[in-house]
């Protein structure tokens, strides 16, 4: 049974090949795709045959097991048949994750990218005519991310249900949930006994940065006077050992404890319980946004406490973590990014 949205793209997708190719819309036919074969439908158009996919977001989590059917398609079928991507509007993400793959897109809202032998289209900047209020389901919600956070912590491991709903902390059936709809995104594959673990740890953690905001943390900005990022957080990390204060450093700061790249001036730590006055003025933290050198971060989840460890005897949490964060972050967090996943999280070189 079709989706109401495929319904919509069959009504819709023959109007806009049309006009694409600039040929009359009764030349473009709709055909059942072949009975297992993955497609939702095929497009007839002279002497093309679009294999066409439809995904209701452009998210790179749903858009990853169709760009994957879509090229097992192009790498088995001629040059006259063109696999070919259809969402509501396709975001920035989800076209540079369509360009790297080579996939052909089209989005209902006027947008294209079709490149074949003898043709190239190219159409961008049309606005989103999908826009929704309210969010969708996010399978990487603060809570559910605890199951992904848990596979890429331990990416060559293959996890039980049971296993991961302890490590996690999360009750069997939510657990169930998440790794169902994990699944279903091929962002996590089930090995013949039962056992789970990610499909591409690379592309999991690209589609969880992509749904991630660092903002959505409680972040306290203010000052604490040292000369350099450096001294700032050998200081903090001994003011909150001595009062027993459990932490965890992130972000830039965090990033140096493991690549030594990238000076830094924002030292950001994840505190597990609000600070007290007492907290703060051990710290001699004075609270300023402008020029603010020090970030308090109180998690919107305990899960980013999953994997701490300590460098140079200061706790940070796991480099995945600190990866995420960087996105929120200024001063040189992207070369910063770069240089810790190349270091901590390069699973393919290590593979």
């Amino acid at each position: 049974m079709r989706s109401s949205f495929e319904k919509q793209v069959i009504s819709k997708i023959p109007g806009i090949l049309a006009m694409l190719l600039e040929i009359p819309e009764n030349q473009v036919r709709i055909l059942e795709a072949q009975k297992d074969s993955g497609l939702d439908f095929v497009v007839d158009v002279g002497e093309y045959k679009f294999f066409v996919k439809c995904k209701s977001s452009s998210t790179r989590a749903l858009l990853y097991p169709a760009v994957v059917q879509l090229k097992e398609f192009r790498e088995t079928s001629g040059q006259d048949v063109i696999p070919l991507l259809v969402v509501p509007y396709m975001g920035d993400t989800g076209r540079q994750f369509c360009d790297r793959h080579g996939i052909a897109w089209v989005d209902l809202s006027g947008n294209a990218h079709i490149k074949s032998s003898g043709f190239l289209i190219h159409i961008e900047g049309r606005p989103n005519r999908f826009k929704k209020a309210g969010r969708p389901p996010n399978i990487f919600a603060p809570k559910s991310s605890r199951i992904t956070r848990q596979f890429l912590i331990e990416p060559y491991r293959s996890f039980t249900q049971r296993e991961l709903s302890q490590a996690t902390g999360l009750d069997e059936g939510y657990t169930s949930r998440i790794i169902r709809r994990l699944e279903d995104s091929r962002l996590i594959v089930r090995e013949s006994q039962g056992s789970l673990r990610p499909y591409d740890p690379d592309q999991l953690l690209d589609a969880w940065h992509e749904a991630y905001d660092f903002s959505k943390h409680h972040i306290i900005k203010g000052h604490i006077a040292a000369r350099s990022g450096d001294e700032l957080l050998h200081r903090i990390a001994a003011i909150l050992n001595q009062n027993g204060i459990t932490y965890a450093f992130t972000g830039l700061a965090g990033a140096w404890l493991y690549t030594h790249f990238a000076i830094f001036r924002i030292a950001t730590f994840y505190l597990k319980e609000p600070p007290t006055k007492k907290n703060l003025d051990a710290l001699h933290f004075r609270k300023d946004e402008i020029g603010a050198n020090t970030w308090l971060v109180i998690p919107n989840d305990e899960g980013v406490f999953q994997g701490v460890a300590e460098c140079e005897g200061i706790v940070c949490v796991h480099p995945v973590q600190i990866y995420l964060d960087l996105k929120g972050h200024p001063e040189r967090s992207k070369e910063a990014a770069s240089r810790l996943r190349q270091e901590c999280l390069n699973w393919r070189q290590d593979a």
